[in-house]
């Protein structure tokens, strides 16, 4: 594995700077036309920096500028002259719709999602289509495909995906709770509610106190869609009979949503779940007072090393779950294998050669050296390697931390993610092994690439229709009438003419397909 190997003491730079001049004499047999990529050369006949403005997410509040000594480090490496316009990631939609609205686009822009926005400025024409230029990248080109339609729009692709697994759902749960009980880790549905029954009124944590419940859910509803999908519902759309049904009109949606309403009746999940910020939606686990969290998987380590902290006789309470056997066996919900895309716009990169340097530039993304650079810092500075194990000196020193932690929400990850890591523990290794485990198991949307007109402009009162429905339903606000009521009031709004067209847009790209 090659590393950039670099030490504050000025010989780091001179080591970049060797290396790449080694990989700019080379560049004729690397991938992505480097040979004629729309830069000049100076004097020397050395090519110069090609300038990229980028438009990125970022979770910091102080994420690195062009004084890092990373994203220095990443130039070099990339032979470019980088700019970053940051948006924070708790309002990145708007800065996002302001930032496509205003015409002055960045070479690569940061998309969160298919919005209705980004749909029709792709289908204007402001964006590169790019599938016909991936084979040409050595990184670029083992996209997965799934993936890739997962992004698609009218069937073509507009950004380069950010990978995230698609197997990431499932359950984080107290072992050492499970122990105290004398109970078995749950195997089906009714063990997973002897589980929540136990962690609530039979004492797991041993204090003597009623000071524990269940699970904690949020207003974000992603636990409940993960737990219905173990009862067969189908991940937002079902075929059946050769016709897409919403999830929300099957038989086993109903039995779900019964067996939400009984462990909220039964005090099992906490009564606040509608209206609990997300901000506050880990803490409960953290601080020990719930012992169930059904949601993404790398939740369990970070809830361990919060309980590690304030218990550090208990390092190792926290175990995790892909999913429990329901009526079709294991079934766990994916998520769309991605986490926005990078597209690159029509208006800033005008020709064909300039999209091969930006796209030469997305695939050096990708390589080893640069995805440690983005994740891990420059070795010597922010981190170093003893008998081949990695250790980060950036834990207790926020100003280190900033020169390179938002540069990761830049990375791709294609094929895989490279960035260095501790020796994992034994969570970690589970948490890995349930990730390849659940790609199995995991209940694909077939309307995933569909972009439906009618749901681009009602889509989000149709959903809310029934959201409000679930939770009602839950809470005893309306019973089974009601229900139907409810999914009739949205077949009244479109939802009618919206499971038309999905189904006629379903039969348009099965006969492409074919």
């Amino acid at each position: 594995m090659k590393r950039l190997t670099n030490y504050w003491n000025g010989s780091w730079l001179l080591s970049i700077i060797l290396f790449v001049g080694i990989l700019a004499g080379c560049s004729d047999e690397t991938t992505g036309g480097n040979s004629d990529n729309g830069a000049g050369e100076n004097s020397s006949g050395a090519e110069e920096p090609f300038e990229i403005e980028i438009f990125a997410t970022t979770f910091s509040t102080n994420p690195p500028g062009n004084d890092s000594p990373v994203v220095q480090a990443l130039e070099e490496y990339t032979n470019t002259k980088l700019t970053f316009n940051w948006a924070p990631n708790s309002n990145i939609d708007d800065k996002f719709n302001i930032t496509l609205a205003s015409g002055d686009l960045p070479h690569i822009l940061y998309v969160p999602s298919k919005t209705p926005s980004f749909i029709s400025a792709a289908r204007d024409g402001a964006f590169w289509e790019l599938e016909p230029y991936l084979a040409d990248y050595e990184n670029l080109s083992q996209a997965n495909e799934m993936i890739l339609d997962n992004t698609r729009i009218d069937g073509k692709i507009y950004g380069i995906y950010r990978q995230r697994s698609l197997g990431r759902n499932g359950i984080v749960y107290r072992q050492d709770w499970l122990d105290n009980l004398g109970m078995d880790v749950p195997e089906t549905i009714d063990d997973f509610y002897e589980m929540l029954w136990a962690f609530t009124y039979e004492d797991p944590n041993g204090t003597g106190v009623d000071d524990t419940y269940g699970t904690v859910i949020s207003k974000y509803e992603g636990p409940w869609n993960i737990m219905q999908t173990w009862f067969g519902v189908p991940n937002k759309w079902g075929e059946i009979d050769g016709e897409l049904v919403p999830d929300f009109k099957t038989a086993e949606y109903r039995e779900a949503l019964k067996f939400f309403k009984k462990i909220y009746d039964e005090g099992l999940v906490n009564e606040d779940f509608a209206v609990m910020d997300t901000t506050e939606w880990t803490k409960p686990l953290e601080n020990g007072e719930v012992g169930v969290f059904v949601d993404v998987l790398d939740a369990g380590e970070r809830a361990r090393a919060k309980i590690e902290e304030q218990y550090p006789d208990n390092p190792d309470p926290i175990r995790l779950l892909g999913s429990v056997e329901g009526p079709y066996g294991h079934r766990a919900l994916p998520t769309s294998g991605y986490s926005g895309m990078l597209a690159i716009p029509k208006s800033k990169v005008k020709t064909e050669e300039e999209l091969r340097r930006v796209l030469t530039f997305l695939d050096q993304l990708n390589d080893e050296e640069v995805q440690i650079l983005a994740g891990n810092g420059i070795e010597g500075r922010h981190y170093e390697i003893v008998d081949g194990e990695y250790h980060s000196f950036t834990a207790d020193n926020e100003g280190l931390l900033a020169e390179y932690e938002s540069l990761n929400q830049i990375m791709m990850f294609i094929p895989v993610d490279k960035v260095l890591a501790a020796t994992p523990n034994e969570l970690k290794q589970l948490e890995a092994q349930i990730l390849e485990d659940n790609i199995e198991i995991v209940v694909p949307n077939p309307a995933e690439a569909l972009i439906s007109e009618v749901y681009s402009k009602q889509g989000q009162q149709l959903d809310t229709i029934i959201s409000d429905a679930r939770i009602q339903y839950i809470v005893g606000q309306i019973d089974e009438t009601g229900l139907d009521e409810a999914i009739e009031l949205w077949e009244k709004s479109g939802g009618n003419e919206l499971v038309a067209e999905m189904n006629e847009l379903y039969k348009e790209a099965q006969a492409n397909r074919n």
